[in-house]
């Protein structure tokens, strides 16, 4: 199989948890690849970081001009106008990964996905519509795209869910997150939301707060 060309670091020898990544819109893998570090995870930690790369595509918002994305946005609305078929697309392939990590010998109760902005939305649909049991759900700067998909595949309303926003946000504003959340609590999930004094990106805090996180959902 083909899969997505990924960055990968492995924090030891002994690896047993999974977290596949996915950056935002003109990105690519190596965007979140220096955040590893900054996480300050225990060393006995052995964890894999998967950051793939987006396929490059013409984006309609952007005048058609070619880039690295995981859909087409074709209207810059509050609503989000995406090219739907695209995202389901983009989200076979991180199942893809999810299968290899199975495959390489982590459960998928040791995997967490996250995304941050476009590839947070993916991330929501790969994780809400998952059949197999996950670690997690990170979610940075971002929305739910595919809100109307989730009700009836929601099979595991215990996955952790963390969402994290800047309160000043002018690129996916946190509006979106709290409807994000809204949505979530409907359904039936208990998501944790975070917001932070910041832009469309990623501050000190809200590092420390993501990697808490994560050693609490992975037992680290």
């Amino acid at each position: 199989m083909a899969y997505l060309p990924c960055v990968e670091i492995e924090t030891s020898n002994a690896v047993n948890a999974s977290v596949i990544w996915l950056h935002g819109l003109g990105a690519n893998g190596h965007d979140f690849e220096p955040i590893i570090p900054e996480l300050r995870l225990p060393k006995q930690a052995g964890v894999r970081f998967v950051f793939p790369h987006a396929p490059s595509i013409p984006v309609t918002i952007n005048g058609g001009m070619v880039m690295p994305a995981w859909y087409d946005i074709l209207e810059m609305s509050i609503d989000r106008k995406i090219d739907y078929a695209q995202i389901l697309v983009s989200a076979g392939r991180i199942n893809d990964l999810v299968q290899r990590e199975i495959d390489r010998g982590i459960a998928s109760e040791r995997i967490v996905l996250a995304g941050f902005s476009q590839g947070g939305a993916v991330a929501y649909h790969v994780a809400l519509t998952s059949t197999r049991p996950l670690a997690g759900l990170l979610a940075l700067s971002t929305y739910l795209a595919t809100q109307d998909k989730i009700s009836d595949t929601a099979t595991q309303l215990s996955l952790p869910v963390l969402v994290c926003h800047g309160l000043f946000d002018p690129v996916v504003p946190e509006m979106l997150g709290q409807q994000a959340i809204a949505r979530l609590q409907t359904v039936g999930y208990q998501p944790e939301y975070k917001t932070y004094p910041m832009q469309h990106n990623v501050c000190a805090e809200e590092v420390t707060d993501i990697a808490s996180w994560l050693r609490r959902i992975l037992q680290l």
